[in-house]
């Protein structure tokens, strides 16, 4: 007496919708690692031919010139932009915490050093992915999907040597010396506002900065923007030849150009200043 009868199927439809839900969920995680692998295969294959491609053939230098004039010359307002007002706010944010301890003349130091070493390789090849990347996605994918590719393939030209090597190239040209410009231009304007704003002593500034700023420290910024530009190149370049069909595949390819290569020049970083520095730091 007062026994529950169970209906038929009572107790197995909760468990049926909990194991549709968990292969759901390892089919979509399948699916993702799987297209990662894909893309990362891609594009490592596509740098290989591009770097055979470089040996092979004929540099064609004025569409080399072309490209680096569009990502060297007309990138500088904004990356010396960036890199100014970086070295400013980081300037001034350490003046913040170490006048509390008596350590202005600290600030010179710190700040060529960490422009040096990340903030300032880091935020240049951000900003070029963000523009030079998404722009040699969306010229190759639209030049993909109409069929202009095709029909350099049909006139016996090998499209990685004539659309993809000058862009890498001019990349990885251009990238460094940017990088150049933004440790310059960040660590002037960060003296000039530790100096002329909050007042901290020029001599002991460049005199600490010059003591305590080694030439490995711009090594590992050119170092690191040379890896960031051939990471930024490679990514760009195969998303725009392997453009999905469609008007619309072409916004989409140039969001995950830029996507892409930034979180794998984000992550890169990591593994580069740990190398970096048990490399050229080790004694």
């Amino acid at each position: 007496m007062g026994r529950r009868v169970r209906l038929k199927g009572e107790e197995g439809f909760p468990r049926t919708n909990l194991m549709q839900g968990v292969q759901m969920a390892v089919g979509r995680l399948g699916g993702l690692l799987v297209r990662s692998c894909e893309t990362s295969g891609g594009v490592f294959l596509l740098l290989a031919d591009t770097i055979r491609s470089l040996f092979r053939y004929r540099i064609r230098w004025d569409q080399l010139l072309e490209q680096m004039y569009f990502i060297g010359i007309r990138s500088q307002v904004v990356v010396l932009t960036t890199g100014a007002f970086t070295g400013a706010v980081f300037a001034a944010q350490v003046w913040f915490q170490f006048k509390r301890f008596g350590m202005e003349s600290a600030i010179g130091p710190t700040v060529s050093i960490a422009m040096c070493r990340e903030l300032g390789p880091v935020l240049a090849c951000l900003l070029l992915a963000g523009r030079v990347g998404a722009a040699m996605a969306a010229e190759l994918s639209s030049m993909k999907i109409t069929e202009q590719v095709d029909a350099l393939r049909a006139l016996g030209v090998y499209p990685t040597e004539y659309l993809i090597v000058p862009r890498f190239l001019a990349l990885v040209i251009s990238a460094p010396v940017l990088t150049a410009l933004a440790l310059v231009t960040g660590i002037g304007v960060g003296y000039f506002v530790a100096v002329q704003i909050f007042g901290v002593d020029g001599a002991y500034y460049w005199d600490n900065t010059i003591k305590y700023t080694d030439r490995k420290d711009v090594m590992i910024a050119l170092i690191k923007s040379t890896i960031f530009a051939i990471i930024i190149a490679s990514i760009s370049c195969y998303k725009g030849m392997n453009c999905p069909p469609g008007t619309a595949g072409v916004g989409k390819t140039t969001t995950e150009a830029v996507v892409n290569a930034s979180l794998a020049l984000l992550i890169s970083n990591f593994f580069l200043t740990v190398l970096l520095n048990a490399v050229l730091y080790s004694n």
